[in-house]
Protein backbone atom coordinates (compact mmCIF):
# COMPACT_ATOMS: atom_id res chain seq x y z
CA UNK A 1 0.00 0.00 0.00
CA UNK A 2 1.37 3.41 -0.98
CA UNK A 3 1.40 6.25 1.39
CA UNK A 4 3.82 9.30 2.15
CA UNK A 5 7.37 8.44 2.54
CA UNK A 6 6.82 10.56 6.09
CA UNK A 7 4.67 8.46 7.51
CA UNK A 8 6.14 5.37 6.21
CA UNK A 9 9.56 6.57 8.21
CA UNK A 10 7.65 8.50 10.73
CA UNK A 11 5.73 5.04 11.96
CA UNK A 12 9.05 2.53 11.11
CA UNK A 13 10.64 4.83 13.99
CA UNK A 14 7.24 4.33 16.29
CA UNK A 15 7.16 0.30 15.52
CA UNK A 16 10.74 -0.17 16.03
CA UNK A 17 11.75 -1.58 19.57
CA UNK A 18 15.82 -3.37 18.33
CA UNK A 19 17.00 0.40 18.21
CA UNK A 20 17.13 1.73 21.67
CA UNK A 21 15.17 -0.05 24.32
CA UNK A 22 14.79 2.82 26.85
CA UNK A 23 13.21 4.83 23.92
CA UNK A 24 10.58 1.75 23.51
CA UNK A 25 9.98 1.68 27.01
CA UNK A 26 9.32 5.47 27.31
CA UNK A 27 7.27 4.71 24.67
CA UNK A 28 5.29 1.67 26.22
CA UNK A 29 4.74 3.88 28.78
CA UNK A 30 3.46 6.69 27.48
CA UNK A 31 0.58 4.52 25.57
CA UNK A 32 -0.38 2.74 28.94
CA UNK A 33 -0.64 6.39 30.67
CA UNK A 34 -2.71 7.73 28.08
CA UNK A 35 -4.86 4.56 27.95
CA UNK A 36 -5.54 4.25 31.65
CA UNK A 37 -5.97 7.98 31.47
CA UNK A 38 -8.61 7.94 29.37
CA UNK A 39 -9.79 4.87 31.00
CA UNK A 40 -10.52 6.08 34.16
CA UNK A 41 -12.13 9.50 32.70
CA UNK A 42 -14.85 7.57 30.39
CA UNK A 43 -15.70 5.38 34.28
CA UNK A 44 -15.32 8.49 36.46
CA UNK A 45 -17.84 10.50 33.93
CA UNK A 46 -20.00 7.87 33.19
CA UNK A 47 -20.62 7.04 36.72
CA UNK A 48 -21.07 10.61 37.40
CA UNK A 49 -23.44 11.26 34.82
CA UNK A 50 -25.58 8.40 36.34
CA UNK A 51 -25.39 9.85 39.63
CA UNK A 52 -26.90 13.11 38.32
CA UNK A 53 -29.60 11.53 36.08
CA UNK A 54 -30.67 9.83 39.10
CA UNK A 55 -30.46 13.23 41.07
CA UNK A 56 -32.66 14.75 38.34
CA UNK A 57 -35.47 11.91 38.15
CA UNK A 58 -35.11 11.80 41.89
CA UNK A 59 -35.24 15.14 43.35
CA UNK A 60 -36.87 16.86 40.84
CA UNK A 61 -39.41 14.00 40.17
CA UNK A 62 -40.88 16.09 43.22
CA UNK A 63 -39.90 19.29 42.52
CA UNK A 64 -42.12 21.77 40.07
CA UNK A 65 -39.98 22.01 37.42
CA UNK A 66 -41.48 25.98 36.70
CA UNK A 67 -43.97 27.21 38.90
CA UNK A 68 -46.51 30.39 36.96
CA UNK A 69 -48.41 32.40 38.88
CA UNK A 70 -51.16 33.84 37.11
CA UNK A 71 -52.52 36.54 39.26
CA UNK A 72 -54.73 38.72 38.03
CA UNK A 73 -52.54 42.25 39.26
CA UNK A 74 -50.13 40.89 36.98
CA UNK A 75 -49.44 42.17 33.43
CA UNK A 76 -50.26 38.79 31.76
CA UNK A 77 -51.49 37.80 28.28
CA UNK A 78 -53.91 34.57 28.53
CA UNK A 79 -51.50 31.43 26.84
CA UNK A 80 -52.18 27.65 26.01
CA UNK A 81 -48.61 26.98 28.47
CA UNK A 82 -48.73 23.33 26.69
CA UNK A 83 -48.13 24.87 23.22
CA UNK A 84 -44.55 26.14 24.50
CA UNK A 85 -41.94 24.15 23.30
CA UNK A 86 -40.62 21.66 26.55
CA UNK A 87 -43.54 21.54 27.71
CA UNK A 88 -45.55 18.63 28.73
CA UNK A 89 -48.59 19.48 30.86
CA UNK A 90 -49.53 22.00 32.84
CA UNK A 91 -51.86 21.74 36.00
CA UNK A 92 -53.18 23.74 38.94
CA UNK A 93 -50.46 23.31 41.69
CA UNK A 94 -51.46 24.24 45.58
CA UNK A 95 -47.92 24.51 47.67
CA UNK A 96 -47.87 25.12 51.62
CA UNK A 97 -45.98 24.50 54.84
CA UNK A 98 -47.14 22.31 57.81
CA UNK A 99 -47.06 19.60 60.07
CA UNK A 100 -47.68 15.95 60.29
CA UNK A 101 -48.70 14.43 63.16
CA UNK A 102 -48.99 10.70 64.12
CA UNK A 103 -49.63 8.50 67.22
CA UNK A 104 -45.53 8.14 66.61
CA UNK A 105 -44.32 11.13 66.31
CA UNK A 106 -44.58 14.69 64.38
CA UNK A 107 -42.61 16.05 61.37
CA UNK A 108 -42.56 18.89 59.39
CA UNK A 109 -43.53 18.75 55.98
CA UNK A 110 -44.23 20.48 52.44
CA UNK A 111 -48.06 19.99 51.20
CA UNK A 112 -48.52 19.58 47.57
CA UNK A 113 -51.83 19.93 46.40
CA UNK A 114 -52.35 17.85 43.12
CA UNK A 115 -54.59 16.87 40.25
CA UNK A 116 -54.54 12.93 40.94
CA UNK A 117 -55.35 12.54 37.68
CA UNK A 118 -52.30 14.44 36.42
CA UNK A 119 -50.24 12.73 38.34
CA UNK A 120 -51.29 9.65 37.58
CA UNK A 121 -50.21 10.19 33.93
CA UNK A 122 -47.14 12.71 33.89
CA UNK A 123 -45.71 12.85 37.05
CA UNK A 124 -42.30 9.76 37.58
CA UNK A 125 -43.97 9.54 41.05
CA UNK A 126 -46.75 7.35 39.59
CA UNK A 127 -44.19 5.22 38.69
CA UNK A 128 -42.63 4.93 42.30
CA UNK A 129 -45.69 3.97 43.84
CA UNK A 130 -45.11 0.91 46.49
CA UNK A 131 -48.45 1.03 47.63
CA UNK A 132 -51.96 2.96 46.24
CA UNK A 133 -52.16 4.82 43.50
CA UNK A 134 -53.07 8.34 42.88
CA UNK A 135 -56.56 7.85 41.62
CA UNK A 136 -57.08 6.95 45.52
CA UNK A 137 -56.77 11.02 46.20
CA UNK A 138 -60.79 11.78 46.00
CA UNK A 139 -62.31 14.92 46.58
CA UNK A 140 -63.63 15.06 49.94
CA UNK A 141 -62.36 11.97 51.33
CA UNK A 142 -58.87 13.72 52.73
CA UNK A 143 -56.78 11.06 51.65
CA UNK A 144 -52.86 11.63 51.43
CA UNK A 145 -49.68 10.12 49.50
CA UNK A 146 -46.49 10.07 51.43
CA UNK A 147 -42.65 8.64 50.56
CA UNK A 148 -41.59 5.53 52.57
CA UNK A 149 -39.04 7.42 54.61
CA UNK A 150 -41.48 9.19 56.17
CA UNK A 151 -44.37 6.35 56.85
CA UNK A 152 -41.55 4.86 58.02
CA UNK A 153 -40.11 7.80 60.28
CA UNK A 154 -43.77 8.41 61.91
CA UNK A 155 -45.20 4.77 61.40
CA UNK A 156 -47.49 5.63 59.19
CA UNK A 157 -49.67 2.28 56.58
CA UNK A 158 -52.04 2.84 53.86
CA UNK A 159 -55.28 3.35 55.64
CA UNK A 160 -53.80 4.75 58.81
CA UNK A 161 -54.98 8.43 60.07
CA UNK A 162 -52.36 11.14 60.67
CA UNK A 163 -53.05 14.85 61.44
CA UNK A 164 -51.81 17.87 59.26
CA UNK A 165 -51.77 21.46 60.54
CA UNK A 166 -51.26 24.06 58.23
CA UNK A 167 -48.66 26.72 59.34
CA UNK A 168 -49.75 29.16 57.29
CA UNK A 169 -53.78 28.73 58.22
CA UNK A 170 -54.81 29.93 61.14
CA UNK A 171 -57.72 31.45 63.22
CA UNK A 172 -58.16 32.85 66.31
CA UNK A 173 -59.85 30.36 68.84
CA UNK A 174 -61.37 30.23 72.78
CA UNK A 175 -57.29 29.04 73.03
CA UNK A 176 -55.81 31.70 71.20
CA UNK A 177 -54.17 31.73 68.01
CA UNK A 178 -55.08 27.85 66.40
CA UNK A 179 -53.66 26.24 63.60
CA UNK A 180 -56.16 24.99 60.73
CA UNK A 181 -55.99 21.43 60.63
CA UNK A 182 -57.88 18.44 59.49
CA UNK A 183 -56.92 14.58 59.93
CA UNK A 184 -56.40 12.60 56.99
CA UNK A 185 -56.05 9.09 56.26
CA UNK A 186 -52.94 7.10 54.09
CA UNK A 187 -53.86 6.33 50.72
CA UNK A 188 -50.58 5.74 49.02
CA UNK A 189 -46.86 5.76 49.54
CA UNK A 190 -44.35 6.38 47.20
CA UNK A 191 -40.44 5.37 47.06
CA UNK A 192 -38.30 7.82 45.33
CA UNK A 193 -35.34 7.52 47.28
CA UNK A 194 -34.73 11.22 47.50
CA UNK A 195 -33.92 13.95 49.91
CA UNK A 196 -37.60 14.89 49.71
CA UNK A 197 -39.20 11.47 50.22
CA UNK A 198 -39.86 12.60 54.36
CA UNK A 199 -40.21 16.20 53.43
CA UNK A 200 -43.00 15.85 50.88
CA UNK A 201 -47.30 15.00 51.08
CA UNK A 202 -49.25 14.82 48.48
CA UNK A 203 -53.31 15.83 48.88
CA UNK A 204 -55.90 16.76 46.29
CA UNK A 205 -55.82 20.20 45.41
CA UNK A 206 -59.56 20.78 47.16
CA UNK A 207 -58.89 19.06 49.92
CA UNK A 208 -55.65 21.48 50.14
CA UNK A 209 -57.66 24.22 50.03
CA UNK A 210 -59.95 23.53 52.42
CA UNK A 211 -57.09 22.73 54.98
CA UNK A 212 -55.96 26.16 54.46
CA UNK A 213 -59.23 27.57 54.76
CA UNK A 214 -59.37 29.68 51.19
CA UNK A 215 -60.14 29.11 47.63
CA UNK A 216 -58.65 27.00 45.13
CA UNK A 217 -58.90 29.65 42.79
CA UNK A 218 -57.44 31.85 44.80
CA UNK A 219 -54.75 29.66 45.85
CA UNK A 220 -53.42 27.80 42.71
CA UNK A 221 -50.89 28.14 40.48
CA UNK A 222 -49.79 26.18 37.29
CA UNK A 223 -47.28 23.94 37.60
CA UNK A 224 -45.41 22.75 34.03
CA UNK A 225 -43.79 19.51 33.46
CA UNK A 226 -41.17 19.36 31.16
CA UNK A 227 -39.93 16.97 29.16
CA UNK A 228 -36.32 18.13 30.30
CA UNK A 229 -36.31 19.86 33.81
CA UNK A 230 -32.57 21.27 32.35
CA UNK A 231 -34.39 23.02 29.88
CA UNK A 232 -36.29 25.58 32.22
CA UNK A 233 -34.87 28.78 30.82
CA UNK A 234 -36.35 28.51 27.49
CA UNK A 235 -39.76 28.33 28.95
CA UNK A 236 -39.23 30.79 31.62
CA UNK A 237 -38.13 33.46 28.90
CA UNK A 238 -40.88 32.94 26.96
CA UNK A 239 -43.61 33.01 30.09
CA UNK A 240 -41.77 36.13 31.29
CA UNK A 241 -42.05 37.67 27.53
CA UNK A 242 -45.72 37.57 28.53
CA UNK A 243 -45.70 39.15 32.02
CA UNK A 244 -46.25 35.81 33.77
CA UNK A 245 -44.21 35.53 37.31
CA UNK A 246 -42.21 32.22 37.68
CA UNK A 247 -40.13 30.06 40.11
CA UNK A 248 -38.38 26.91 38.81
CA UNK A 249 -36.51 24.23 40.53
CA UNK A 250 -33.22 25.82 40.49
CA UNK A 251 -34.36 27.98 43.09
CA UNK A 252 -34.60 25.22 45.05
CA UNK A 253 -32.19 22.19 44.27
CA UNK A 254 -30.42 24.68 41.99
CA UNK A 255 -27.17 24.28 44.36
CA UNK A 256 -27.15 20.74 44.82
CA UNK A 257 -26.81 20.75 41.37
CA UNK A 258 -23.95 23.06 40.65
CA UNK A 259 -21.84 21.19 43.20
CA UNK A 260 -22.32 17.97 41.58
CA UNK A 261 -21.50 19.81 37.83
CA UNK A 262 -18.37 21.24 39.68
CA UNK A 263 -17.30 18.20 41.43
CA UNK A 264 -17.94 16.42 37.98
CA UNK A 265 -15.64 19.09 36.38
CA UNK A 266 -12.62 19.43 39.41
CA UNK A 267 -12.86 15.25 38.56
CA UNK A 268 -12.42 15.90 34.72
CA UNK A 269 -10.19 18.48 35.00
CA UNK A 270 -7.44 15.91 37.79
CA UNK A 271 -7.51 12.67 35.86
CA UNK A 272 -7.00 15.26 32.02
CA UNK A 273 -4.08 15.78 33.82
CA UNK A 274 -3.43 12.31 33.88
CA UNK A 275 -3.78 11.77 29.89
CA UNK A 276 -1.74 15.53 29.53
CA UNK A 277 1.13 14.01 31.59
CA UNK A 278 1.49 10.51 29.47
CA UNK A 279 1.04 12.29 26.31
CA UNK A 280 4.23 15.12 26.66
CA UNK A 281 6.23 11.67 27.76
CA UNK A 282 6.31 11.14 24.22
CA UNK A 283 8.22 14.65 24.10
CA UNK A 284 10.94 12.70 26.23
CA UNK A 285 10.92 9.95 23.91
CA UNK A 286 10.86 11.67 20.72
CA UNK A 287 13.48 14.57 22.22
CA UNK A 288 15.96 10.98 22.46
CA UNK A 289 14.84 9.55 19.28
CA UNK A 290 15.45 13.07 17.36
CA UNK A 291 19.30 12.85 19.14
CA UNK A 292 19.58 9.29 17.82
CA UNK A 293 18.57 9.74 14.73
CA UNK A 294 20.50 13.02 13.78
CA UNK A 295 22.94 11.01 11.08
CA UNK A 296 19.77 9.59 9.21
CA UNK A 297 18.28 13.06 8.99
CA UNK A 298 20.84 14.40 7.55
CA UNK A 299 21.00 11.73 4.95
CA UNK A 300 17.49 12.26 4.31
CA UNK A 301 17.85 15.90 4.04
CA UNK A 302 21.27 15.17 1.24
CA UNK A 303 19.11 13.24 -0.55
CA UNK A 304 16.38 15.65 -1.05
CA UNK A 305 13.78 15.45 1.46
CA UNK A 306 12.51 18.60 2.69
CA UNK A 307 11.98 20.00 6.16
CA UNK A 308 8.53 20.09 6.16
CA UNK A 309 9.06 16.40 5.54
CA UNK A 310 11.29 15.57 7.93
CA UNK A 311 9.16 17.47 10.57
CA UNK A 312 6.26 15.25 9.55
CA UNK A 313 8.40 12.17 10.39
CA UNK A 314 8.24 13.17 13.92
CA UNK A 315 5.05 14.28 14.00
CA UNK A 316 3.46 11.22 13.08
CA UNK A 317 5.69 8.99 14.95
CA UNK A 318 4.00 10.93 18.09
CA UNK A 319 0.49 11.17 16.81
CA UNK A 320 1.33 7.27 15.93
CA UNK A 321 1.77 6.09 20.16
CA UNK A 322 -1.46 8.77 20.73
CA UNK A 323 -3.91 7.03 18.57
CA UNK A 324 -2.80 4.02 19.87
CA UNK A 325 -3.54 4.86 23.34
CA UNK A 326 -6.32 6.74 23.01
CA UNK A 327 -7.60 3.73 21.16
CA UNK A 328 -6.98 1.33 23.44
CA UNK A 329 -7.74 3.51 26.66
CA UNK A 330 -11.52 4.28 24.86
CA UNK A 331 -12.03 0.07 24.28
CA UNK A 332 -10.82 -0.57 27.64
CA UNK A 333 -13.26 2.39 29.21
CA UNK A 334 -16.10 1.10 27.53
CA UNK A 335 -15.62 -2.32 28.23
CA UNK A 336 -15.28 -1.25 32.31
CA UNK A 337 -18.57 0.82 32.29
CA UNK A 338 -20.43 -2.13 30.71
CA UNK A 339 -19.29 -4.51 33.08
CA UNK A 340 -18.30 -1.93 35.83
CA UNK A 341 -21.55 -2.98 38.30
CA UNK A 342 -20.45 -6.81 37.92
CA UNK A 343 -16.94 -5.99 38.58
CA UNK A 344 -18.32 -4.74 42.20
CA UNK A 345 -20.15 -7.86 42.48
CA UNK A 346 -16.88 -10.22 41.50
CA UNK A 347 -14.78 -7.85 43.59
CA UNK A 348 -17.07 -7.90 46.97
CA UNK A 349 -16.98 -4.47 47.22
CA UNK A 350 -20.00 -3.47 49.40
CA UNK A 351 -20.86 -0.19 46.50
CA UNK A 352 -25.03 0.03 46.59
CA UNK A 353 -27.51 2.40 45.58
CA UNK A 354 -30.90 2.77 45.74
CA UNK A 355 -33.55 0.91 47.99
CA UNK A 356 -32.83 -2.04 46.00
CA UNK A 357 -28.98 -2.39 46.02
CA UNK A 358 -29.38 -2.12 42.21
CA UNK A 359 -25.67 -0.83 42.13
CA UNK A 360 -24.19 2.51 40.93
CA UNK A 361 -26.14 3.79 37.51
CA UNK A 362 -24.29 4.57 34.53
CA UNK A 363 -24.66 7.19 31.70
CA UNK A 364 -22.08 6.71 28.61
CA UNK A 365 -22.69 9.68 26.41
CA UNK A 366 -21.25 8.88 23.28
CA UNK A 367 -20.86 12.87 22.61
CA UNK A 368 -17.81 13.10 26.21
CA UNK A 369 -16.54 9.91 24.62
CA UNK A 370 -15.72 12.09 21.13
CA UNK A 371 -14.54 14.71 22.79
CA UNK A 372 -11.87 12.75 25.19
CA UNK A 373 -10.63 10.81 22.21
CA UNK A 374 -10.39 14.42 20.10
CA UNK A 375 -8.59 16.06 23.63
CA UNK A 376 -6.31 13.05 24.27
CA UNK A 377 -5.16 12.96 19.98
CA UNK A 378 -4.82 17.01 20.18
CA UNK A 379 -2.64 16.80 23.30
CA UNK A 380 -0.48 14.11 21.83
CA UNK A 381 -0.06 15.81 18.50
CA UNK A 382 1.26 19.00 20.54
CA UNK A 383 3.53 17.02 22.35
CA UNK A 384 5.27 16.08 19.35
CA UNK A 385 5.39 19.56 17.97
CA UNK A 386 8.70 20.50 19.43
CA UNK A 387 10.45 17.54 18.96
CA UNK A 388 9.62 17.82 15.41
CA UNK A 389 10.68 21.00 15.65
CA UNK A 390 14.40 19.94 17.08
CA UNK A 391 14.41 17.93 14.14
CA UNK A 392 14.22 20.31 11.68
CA UNK A 393 16.79 22.28 12.71
CA UNK A 394 19.27 19.29 12.46
CA UNK A 395 22.33 20.90 9.96
CA UNK A 396 23.51 18.26 7.76
CA UNK A 397 26.97 18.83 7.99
CA UNK A 398 27.57 19.07 11.47
CA UNK A 399 25.55 15.69 11.99
CA UNK A 400 27.80 13.78 9.08
CA UNK A 401 30.84 15.51 10.57
CA UNK A 402 32.65 12.86 12.41
CA UNK A 403 30.69 9.93 10.46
Amino acid sequence: MFYPVSAFIGLRYAKASKGSHFIAFINFFSVVGIALGLLALITVLSVMNGFEGELKLRNLGITPHVLVTPHNEANYENIDFESIPSVLVASSFIESEGLIQSSQGLQGVIFHGVEPNVMEQSSVVAENMLVGRFSNLQQGEYGVVIGRALSLKLNLRVGDKARLLASESSYFGPFGRMYSQRVFKVVGIFNMSSALDDKVVMLHINDAARLLRDSTQNLAKVRLFLDDAFDYKTVVEELSSHGYQTTNWRDRQGVLFDAVKMEKNMMSLMLLLIIAVAAFNIVSALVMVVSEKQGDIAILLTQGMTRTQIMWIFLINGAYNGLKGTIIGVLLGILVVSQINNIIVMLNIPVYFGANGQGLPIDLQWPQVLILMATSLVLCFLASVYPAIRAVKVEPAEALKYD
